[in-house]
C-alpha cells in the first residue's frame, strides 16, 4: 500500500483553527478553518483570484 501522504500542513495559526495545506502532487494550497463543530476548506487564492501554487519537487 502507498504510505506517503498526499497533503502536508505547512501553516497553523491559533489553536489549530486556521491551517494551510498543500497538495504534494499538484502544489495547490488550501485554507482550512475550524470553529467549534464547524469547519471549511477552500482553495487559497492570490490577489488576482488565481490559486496559490507551491512548486512541487520530486
Amino acid at each position: 500500500m502507498f504510505d506517503e501522504k498526499r497533503f502536508q500542513k505547512v501553516y497553523s495559526q491559533g489553536m489549530g483553527s486556521t491551517e494551510i495545506w498543500v497538495d504534494k502532487e499538484t502544489g495547490v494550497n488550501y485554507l482550512f478553518h475550524q470553529s467549534g463543530y464547524a469547519g471549511g476548506l477552500t482553495v487559497l487564492l492570490d490577489k488576482y483570484g488565481k490559486p496559490v501554487i507551491t512548486p512541487v519537487t520530486e
